[in-house]
């Protein structure tokens, strides 16, 4: 650093630095400038990548393939083949769901005259329309196969119950049981005539009946 009379002088190799850096400007602004430039290209670009593969596969166009294949549709009927179990094994709960005041009672007491075990007796409410509706959980398959067999006609569904009673659900269509000695007893699967489309019924399900309090 040079001074004269406590002034600082400028010399030659300062003045060449100055203008050096004051070169170098304009390149770094044009660099800074080129590469937000180029940044907001490729930003633009990916947006409308986006946008394009988004067009083809709501179109189509491009297929994704799932992590989970699909499942097939399969039937709510099942194909089990059930031997023929005897009455006296069979725990029934008969409910009424027509307009015929006793009939739950009266055929009730026909089942147990066939030597079931009859344990609710009541009304019941479901938009099913037919002879009548056989309900059971998995165990109680076989059972409801009997039940089937003495009831001729009805459409038999499975909820989610772990014991072995069946529910019967009598319906509009309901006419009476099989004779005792016209009872097929041999081995058999259960009948859903409902996925045959041989019963009017636009509901998937019966309304299932809730025990009353106490039972």
């Amino acid at each position: 650093m040079t001074q004269l009379h406590g002034h600082h002088v400028v010399t030659g190799p300062e003045l060449r630095a100055t203008f050096a850096d004051d070169a170098r400007a304009p390149r770094s602004r044009f660099g800074r400038r080129l590469f937000h430039g180029i940044v907001l290209v490729l930003l633009v670009g990916v947006i409308a990548a986006g946008a394009v593969g988004a067009w083809a596969i709501m179109n189509g166009m491009i297929k994704v393939p799932t992590a989970i294949a699909s499942k097939a549709a399969t039937s709510l009927c099942p194909t089990t083949t059930f031997d023929y179990i005897p009455n006296e094994t069979v725990n029934l709960n008969v409910f009424n769901a027509t307009s015929r005041g006793g009939l739950a009672r009266t055929v009730a007491d026909q089942f147990v005259a066939r030597g079931y075990k009859v344990g609710a007796v009541d009304n019941s409410d479901t938009a099913y329309s037919g002879i009548g509706v056989v309900v059971s959980g998995v165990k109680g398959q076989a059972a409801a196969l009997n039940v089937q067999r003495n009831l001729a006609g009805t459409d038999y569904f499975q909820d989610n119950r772990e014991d072995e009673s069946v529910d019967v659900i009598l319906t509009p269509g309901y006419e009476g049981l099989v004779e005792p000695q016209l009872v097929d007893q041999t081995p058999g699967m259960l009948s859903c005539p409902r996925e045959d489309l041989r019963i009017a019924d636009t509901s998937k399900w019966p309304v299932i009946p809730t025990l009353p309090a106490g039972q």
